[in-house]
Parts: C-alpha cells; structure tokens; sequence
C-alpha cells in the first residue's frame, strides 16, 4: 500500500522502554510526516531512516513529545542543506508553548551568532494545513489544559489523537471515513489521559474496532489490554493505511 504508519514509540512518560510516543506516515515506504519529537522517538527515527525528519506535526508540548528538539536543531543548524528546512506544522496556540518549551533559551548557541528556529520552517496552523500537495486536519483535543493540546487527521487513512482523554463528540465529526484511529489509552485513565474503562465508556463498539491503542505504560498493560480483545501499538511496528481520501492538488 502507498500509505503506512512507523511507530517509533508507544509508551508514556515514564514507559522508557517502550519508546516516547511518536510516529511517521510514510508514502511510498519514505517518512512523508512526523507526528511530534520525543526524545525516544527520535533516537528510533535516525536509527531506522539514517536521517533527521524533513517535516513534522506537534500535537503538544509536553517534554515526552518535544524533547528531541534540542537534539533536531543541531542536527539541522549545521547541514546547510537541512538549515532552515524543516517543517514544523504547530497549531497555532501552540507556537508560544512549544517557543517556551525548546526556543527561549539564551543564545542557541554558545559562540553566539543564531536563533533557535533559524535551524526551522515554522508554519503556524489553524483548522487545516497543505503538506505536499495534501490537506490534513487539526482538531482540539482534552489533554491536561483546554487548547493546549491538538490531533491530527489525514481523511480516509489516520486519525492521530495525540494525548486526550476520550473526545467522541469530536471522532463522530473527524474519524467518519473509516479511518484507523491512533488513541491515547492506557490500562487505567487520569485526569489527562483515557483509560480502556473510558474508551468503553464513551465510544460505540465499532469506532472501538478501528482504535490502534498507544500511551500506554508498560509492556504488561499492552497485554493486559490485548487479553481484553484491543489492538495495540508496538514500538518499531509498521502499519498499513487505506489510501487516503483528503483533497489534493499537484505541487511543483
């Protein structure tokens, strides 16, 4: 299939060993779009692709999902032919959290002489974004702090909740194509994330079919959940997407 999913981590914070949560969509077996830049998660992206991502979308700010920026700027800073052109697509709302986060250090470098996001394409999006020739969708979802936190859609192939508790009011409106939905889950939910009594709770048995879970925080809560009929998502698994049906022009 043209379109897949790499897992490059599956677990929470605190779940090292499964890698922090972060995936790439890839087209035609090439990483197409990185969803964020967790610590973990990049080691695996440059250990499997040999490069750094050309293009990423941040769901939030959180440092189990940001923390590779350090790392990405350096390997971007000093390549010219990777200075100043990498994608970062951050929701709007974002921009100020995520400069916050990675940005506002004093003097990017010590010899002086650079900023943070020369290193960077930034792209401040709202409701939707072209990437490629393709248009996605971005969608608020309930992660620790209202608009702080944001999911991504590409129609007819991935909806990508990023952190969240459970939102069915908004998968009825962005995950009504068939889409695989990519959900935050672990065996027991807090105020920031969902648990599997959650999901169960608030979603119809066959949008459950369609969830790949992840966030989840240790190898035996994955099983555990798979002994309760769920599909989980493995560090380093490849998936494969339907073909996606978003709108699309030709780009030079």
């Amino acid at each position: 299939m043209a379109w897949n999913l790499r897992l490059q981590g599956v677990g929470n914070a605190s779940a090292v060993e499964l890698g922090s949560a972060m995936a790439t969509i890839e087209h035609h077996g090439r990483p197409w779009l990185t969803i964020d830049c967790g610590g973990e998660g990049l080691t695996a992206f440059m250990d499997h692709y040999q490069q750094p991502p050309r293009a990423l979308f941040i769901t939030h700010t959180h440092l189990d999902h940001v923390a590779g920026f350090e790392r990405l700027f350096v390997e971007a800073y000093f390549n010219p032919s990777l200075r100043g052109r990498i994608r970062l697509y951050v929701p709007a709302k974002l921009v100020p959290l995520l400069h916050q986060r990675v940005g506002d250090y004093p003097n990017a470098l010590a010899e002086g002489g650079a900023n943070f996001w020369d290193a960077f394409q930034v792209i401040p999006v709202g409701e939707s974004f072209w990437h490629r020739g393709v248009r996605l969708e971005v969608f608020p979802v309930r992660h620790h702090w209202p608009d702080t936190a944001f999911g991504l859609r590409l129609q007819g192939s991935l909806v990508w909740t990023g952190d969240t508790r459970p939102i069915p009011e908004m998968l009825a409106k962005m995950a009504d194509a068939g889409e695989l939905i990519a959900h935050d889950c672990a065996l027991h939910g807090n105020p920031s994330h969902s648990g599997i009594d959650d999901l169960e709770r608030e979603y119809p048995q066959q949008l459950l079919e369609r969830c790949l879970l992840y966030h989840y925080g240790s190898a035996q809560e994955g099983e555990a959940l798979e002994a309760r009929g769920y599909r989980i998502g493995r560090q380093g698994e490849l998936v494969t997407l339907k073909p996606t049906t978003a709108m699309q022009v030709d780009v030079a």
